[in-house]
């Protein structure tokens, strides 16, 4: 499967889907579950291969990316592969910077 090549079935921002998950939870893990989906925000945690938005949507990218810095403001594309209810976190993998 090619993520990067594969239209977004929905583009919202970090704040968006996390208010969904905030209201409810089960039916937004069924809307959103293995979906490509576009993702803007900003990052608030950096690592090697992974990122999070506004503190509530944890990114893990394909390839490391050193241009990327805190609190800078990214879009990016994924799959949705579940939502943590203990960190209240939204979780995509296979993602890619498109800004």
């Amino acid at each position: 499967r090619d993520i990067e090549s594969e239209t977004a079935a929905y583009t919202l921002s970090a704040q968006d889907i996390s208010n969904e998950f905030e209201i409810n939870p089960s039916e937004s893990e069924t809307k959103f579950l293995n979906k490509t989906i576009v993702i803007s925000g900003k990052i608030t945690e950096l690592g090697e291969k992974q990122i999070t938005l506004n503190g509530k949507v944890f990114c893990q990218l394909n390839k490391k990316v050193n241009a990327l810095k805190l609190d800078q403001y990214v879009k990016i594309k994924g799959r949705f592969i579940g939502y943590d209810n203990l960190l209240e976190e939204t979780k995509l993998d296979q993602c890619y910077i498109i800004n």
